[in-house]
């Protein structure tokens, strides 16, 4: 069994392409207007594993709903990216970098557009 993708709602579909996109690099690989309307949009890293960004004017968003936490993103440098989207895209900063014994990794969780968390890891050799 694998991981096919995530699905979330957001506020602003062009602000959240950009950041997903034009900010962290995941590329764009399918767009169609559901049958309730919705505008789903999704994108992927070189793995395949994509995530799937849900829009509707009509639709009230709640980042916080149903308990959901972060998309973790792997980066080549935890501490260049964050300083990176901290400084010039304005993200905020939730917690780290830090080094996980437990993950073998640097991380460092920020937020997106929205508010959803972004957990960005670095693997330790």
């Amino acid at each position: 069994m694998d991981v096919i993708h995530c699905a979330m709602w957001v506020s602003d579909l062009d602000r959240t392409l950009s950041f997903y996109v034009d900010e962290l690099g995941l590329e764009k690989t399918n767009e169609f207007v559901s049958g309730d309307g919705a505008t789903n949009v999704y994108v992927a890293g070189d793995d395949g594993t994509e995530i799937q960004f849900k829009h509707h004017p009509d639709h009230d968003v709640d980042v916080d709903a149903d308990g959901f936490d972060h998309v973790a993103l792997a980066v080549d440098d935890t501490d260049a990216t964050t300083e990176r989207l901290v400084e010039e895209v304005g993200c905020t900063l939730r917690r780290g970098p830090l080094t996980s014994e437990g993950a073998n990794a640097r991380v460092a969780f920020i937020e997106d557009p929205d508010g959803y968390g972004i957990e960005l890891v670095e693997e330790l050799e």
